[in-house]
């Protein structure tokens, strides 16, 4: 009951965003899911602490993982990561200045979206797992409240 009640928390928390027209450009179940994911870190987050979801967050094998989505976090008071399953060279580097392959403030914006409405969709470009050649992306990502912590998730709006 505890469970589904943390649970039921955490999506009235992000119902009370709205998608934006990024989001409404995938498909939506694909968007729904990804939404799902991050809340799931969200919740695993206020529930367990963000020390043991950063760690699950940044497990390769771990549980947040699921097909191509995957989910990253970090801080909200600089701009760096703290969790990354597939770049972890990333992870603690100043990130405040990198710019995406098309220029624009990745990393940055996401911190942005946390302060400015605590949870929404950026959209840049990123290498798919495994690739090199960058694509397109959506990424959502949320706030863990009372903590000084951002979960995210992303996805690849076309194969």
């Amino acid at each position: 009951m505890k469970r589904m009640s943390i649970a039921l928390l955490a999506i009235g928390l992000a119902l009370i965003f709205s998608m934006n027209a990024w989001a409404q450009e995938t498909p939506a179940e694909k968007a729904s899911d990804l939404r799902a994911l991050v809340e799931a870190g969200v919740v695993m987050a206020v529930k367990q602490g963000g020390e043991a979801a950063l760690k699950a967050i940044g497990d390769p094998k771990g549980p947040f993982i699921s097909g191509e989505l995957y989910l990253f976090a970090g801080p909200v008071d600089k701009v760096t990561l703290s969790a990354h399953p597939y770049k972890p060279e990333l992870v603690g580097k100043d990130l405040a200045t990198y710019r995406g392959p098309r220029g624009n403030f990745i990393f940055f914006d996401f911190v942005k979206v946390c302060l400015t409405t605590g949870a929404g969709w950026t959209r840049y470009w990123w290498p798919k797992p495994g690739a090199t050649k960058p694509s397109a992306k959506l990424t959502f990502v949320m706030k863990v409240p009372g903590q000084n912590l951002y979960v995210a998730g992303g996805l690849y709006p076309t194969p």
